[in-house]
């Protein structure tokens, strides 16, 4: 899967609010879904030291499933209707509209919204976008729950434990390697996304240093060494701690 893209329609606040406010008045509950495309192709991309192929993208019918038995658990749970809402949030890279167009149509035709935002320069990002649209589920009224797909915990765990402090059931699903922050959080679940049925279809090659087979294993970098020439901050110094 590939994050890029172009101006995409996407809907509005205005139509987004309405929304929330029909679903309050019907008293219904929302658990709210997001998923931080940006930083999960660059976990998954990780793991498999490279692009991935068909067989292991992400397949968002089977997320979409596993939320809907997810929203249906969490109904009965709260003797309440929940409802789900997902959205994808993904910056758009100069010049490759075309490339995302199709990738951006399938997620609608699911039942994802998109967020598509330009990628103009290494502050343009999603991550102030993703917390906006929490904050207005969660201060508009009705939010039963949050779950966030991402392993970006500078910019998700103080707010995520912050909205479980609140009551809210707060979820994160990701790639453990990648997540010790939602691990060891004793207010956060945390989902394996390869444990969630379905969302790929080949078992991905997964090594790490708690799971070592006894001849060894290769652990490929995460970055080529080139890319200490545009980076603005030396990764040794950034810790385990993301």
């Amino acid at each position: 899967m590939t994050t890029a893209g172009s101006a995409i329609d996407v809907a509005g606040s205005s139509a987004a609010s309405s929304v929330v406010s029909l679903v309050n008045a019907r008293g219904v509950g929302r658990i709210l879904l997001i998923w931080d495309a940006p930083n999960l192709d660059m976990g998954l991309g990780a793991i498999l030291g490279g692009r991935p192929t068909a067989a292991h993208r992400p397949r968002f019918d089977a997320l979409g499933r596993w939320l809907l038995n997810r929203t249906a658990d969490l109904s009965r749970r709260l003797e309440r209707q929940v409802e789900p809402e997902a959205t994808v949030f993904t910056n758009v890279a100069p010049g490759t509209a075309e490339l995302i167009r199709p990738w951006v149509e399938a997620l609608r035709n699911v039942g994802y919204a998109v967020f598509a935002k330009p990628k103009v320069d290494e502050d343009s990002d999603v991550d102030s976008d993703m917390l906006a649209h929490i904050d207005l589920r969660a201060t508009s009224g009705g939010l039963s729950a949050v779950i966030v797909a991402s392993a970006d915990g500078q910019a998700f765990r103080e707010p995520l434990e912050a909205l479980s402090d609140r009551g809210i059931d707060v979820t994160v699903i990701g790639f453990r390697e990648h997540a010790a922050w939602a691990l060891i959080s004793d207010k956060l679940e945390f989902i394996d996304l390869e444990d969630i049925p379905g969302v790929f279809r080949e078992p991905l090659p997964r090594v790490s240093l708690d799971s070592l087979p006894e001849e060894g294993a290769w652990l490929q970098p995460f970055r080529p060494l080139s890319a200490l020439l545009s980076s603005r901050m030396d990764p040794t110094r950034q810790g385990a701690s993301s």
